[in-house]
C-alpha cells in the first residue's frame, strides 16, 4: 500500500468516526473548495443583496465603530 492510499484511508477512517457536525461541516467546505464550489453561488439572493448593500455602506461610509455597535448594543450580549 502506498503512501499516498494509507493517508487516504487513515482520513476516511477518521471522518467515518465523526459526531461532530461543525467538523463534517468543515470537511464538506474543504471538499467543496477543492472543486471550485464558490460560496457566493450557495448563498440565497437575500443574503446577497443583504452582502451588496453592506459593501456599499461601507463605501459611502454609512459605518460606525466597534465601540459604538457594543454601547449601542450591549443589552443583546
Amino acid at each position: 500500500m502506498s503512501a499516498l492510499t494509507a493517508k487516504k484511508q487513515e482520513l476516511i477512517d477518521w471522518i467515518d468516526q465523526l459526531e461532530d457536525q461543525g467538523m463534517l461541516e468543515n470537511v464538506d467546505m474543504l471538499k467543496k473548495a477543492s472543486e471550485g464550489t464558490d460560496w457566493w453561488d450557495e448563498i440565497s439572493d437575500s443574503e446577497k443583496e443583504s452582502i451588496k448593500q453592506g459593501r456599499e455602506d461601507i463605501k459611502e461610509g454609512r459605518t460606525i465603530s466597534k465601540k459604538e455597535f457594543l454601547k449601542k448594543h450591549a443589552h443583546r450580549f
